[in-house]
Parts: structure tokens; C-alpha cells; sequence
């Protein structure tokens, strides 16, 4: 099930949103385009170890290029593939309007950088000695979508169905299967070696989002929104 497009219609525009899209694009490029080692210390410098980051490991002084507590942040910027960073903006695009829509833009960048290191402090938990590099924006962006389920359950998403084509589904089902799939495969991961997907950056970023939106979103909005819709006739 692929989101497309939500039926969610905001007041103002995703100047946030729109920008940390930018960034994430803009470092994509830059690193795809050093040299394959220069490519690979970029990672391992702005990327969250968990090792690093829980002080039971050290990279080499000369590799060192900002504090390891830093790295939660700037980890967020960064992606290992063009599906990977495409796949983390599409969602981002798609539900992070409404909710900066909701907070305002101060407190949507709040947010986003308070959830991100939860999700990826929930990852690093899992396995605290590791030394493999968490990237990506998925943690904070599980976050946008723990919100948006508790907020606009009821608006209709146009997703895409594989053999099957195009149809509208409520938020509520797709952010719900979503994460029981993050679930499950969460589950499944534990224990596995090597790199892989940070599932549990996901499940924290989401129950993040849950959690704090109360404390975020403007006194006005309601939760479990009826939905409206761009596309009535």
C-alpha cells in the first residue's frame, strides 16, 4: 500500500516541511557525488552510532567532526539510497503539511528534532554496542504519522495497491497497517546482525508522535478530526 495523496487541505504553507525536504535532498546529492571512502567517513561521521553515542566505542580523532549526542540530530539529514530518501520524503510530503499545519512552524521543527532522537535513541537501545551508522529521516517522520493518526484519522489517503490500482483509504487504516507492519517486522529483526532497517526507529518515532502531538498541536485542534475533503463534488 503506497500513499500518494491525502485528502487534508491546510491553511497555511509547509515552509518547514518544504525545507527539511530540501536539506535531506541537498546532502543526498553531496554525497553521492564525493568519492566512495569520502563517502563513507561522511556516514560514519554525521551518522548515529549507537557505540559512539552510548561512549562504548571511539572513532579515530581525525574522524571526529562534531559530538556523538550531535549525531541524533544530523543522522536525520541523511539516507543510503535514492529509495530510501524518496520513500522518507514521499511520506514526509504527503502528512507532514498538516501536521506542521497543526503546530506552527517553530513548534514543528521542535517536533521533528524531539522525536527523531527518540526514534533513534529507541533504535540505539536495542543494540547499544553496535557500530553500524542509523541514517534517515524515517524515525523522525514515524513521528509526523503517530500524530497524524490521532489527529485525521477519518481523511482519506489515495494510496496505491499493488495488481489492484489506485483507491481512497482512511488514514486511520494505512497509518494503522503501516505500523503493525513496523511491528511485526520489529519483532522479526531482533537479534539479526549487519544493517538492515532500524524498525525500532520507527516504532519509537511513532508512539513519540503520539505522545507529545497533545503537547504540540495549536489548543484549537481537535483530535480524531472528521474528514474533509478536496476532492468532493
Amino acid at each position: 500500500m503506497i500513499p500518494l495523496h491525502d485528502d487534508n487541505p491546510t491553511q497555511g504553507t509547509p515552509v518547514v516541511t518544504m525545507i527539511f525536504i530540501g536539506i535531506c535532498v541537498a546532502v543526498f546529492l553531496y554525497q553521492v557525488n564525493l568519492p566512495q571512502h569520502a563517502a563513507t567517513l561522511f556516514t560514519f561521521q554525521y551518522g548515529a552510532i549507537p557505540a559512539i553515542v552510548f561512549n562504548q566505542a571511539s572513532l579515530p580523532e581525525e574522524a571526529v567532526a562534531i559530538p556523538a549526542a550531535l549525531t541524533l540530530v544530523t543522522s536525520m539529514f541523511l539516507h543510503g539510497s535514492w529509495m530510501h530518501l524518496l520513500g522518507n520524503m514521499l511520506y514526509l510530503w504527503i502528512f507532514g503539511n498538516n501536521i506542521e499545519d497543526v503546530m506552527g512552524h517553530t513548534k514543528f521543527v521542535l517536533f521533528y528534532v524531539l522525536s527523531g532522537i527518540l526514534a533513534a535513541l529507541s533504535h540505539a537501545l536495542t543494540d547499544p554496542s553496535s557500530q553500524i551508522p542509523m541514517v534517515g529521516a524515517s524515525g523522525a517522520i514515524s513521528a509526523v504519522l503517530g500524530a497524524y493518526i490521532l489527529l485525521f484519522p477519518h481523511a482519506h489517503v489515495l494510496v496505491l495497491l499493488p495488481m489492484i490500482g489506485m483507491t481512497r483509504v482512511a488514514a486511520g487504516i494505512v497509518l494503522g497497517m503501516w505500523f503493525m507492519t513496523q511491528l511485526i517486522s520489529g519483532g522479526m529483526s531482533v537479534g539479526a546482525t549487519g544493517g538492515g532497517v532500524a524498525f525500532f526507529a520507527h516504532i519509537g518515532g511513532f508512539i513519540a508522535g503520539m505522545a507529545l502531538i497533545g503537547l504540540f498541536k495549536r489548543k484549537d485542534v481537535r483530535f480524531f478530526a472528521p474528514g474533509r475533503s478536496r476532492w468532493s463534488s
